[in-house]
């Protein structure tokens, strides 16, 4: 369903310093780096689509965050959530919401919210299983 995700940055080494461990601890693998641009983007290993991209707004204008935009990137276990999660504190990102259950969205539900430095909201999620 969905190709790809772009958020736009002002700060590109900011960004690639906050989103590399990010990807990291969810096993997604850097495709590119064009510092001149610049942008870079994660994917899946062996999988082309979809990517994940951070850079520099193509129309040159400086990035900003929206209310009520978020992306959700699924991760492969409950684990991978709470790394995730330690990773984007780590780098600079705030907090939006702990790991943990959320029996509201269905009962296997595990995910954590933060911002990037820039305020951009994410999510990192999984629905499986605890024993999955």
């Amino acid at each position: 369903m969905i190709s790809h995700v772009y958020i736009g940055v002002n700060d590109f080494e900011q960004a690639l310093t906050f989103y590399s461990p990010l990807m990291q601890a969810l096993g997604f693998v850097l495709k590119f780096r064009e510092p001149d641009y610049p942008r870079a983007g994660w994917m899946e290993p062996g999988v082309p689509r979809p990517l994940f991209l951070v850079g520099r707004p193509w129309d040159g204008k400086a990035a900003q965050s929206g209310n009520g935009q978020m992306v959700a990137l699924l991760a492969p276990s409950r684990a991978a959530v709470d790394a995730a999660y330690a990773a984007a504190l780590a780098h600079g990102g705030a907090d939006e919401g702990a790991p943990g259950l959320r029996p509201h969205y269905h009962p296997n539900y595990y995910g954590a919210y933060f911002r990037d430095p820039e305020g951009n909201k994410l999510c990192v999620c999984c629905h499986d299983p605890a024993d999955h």
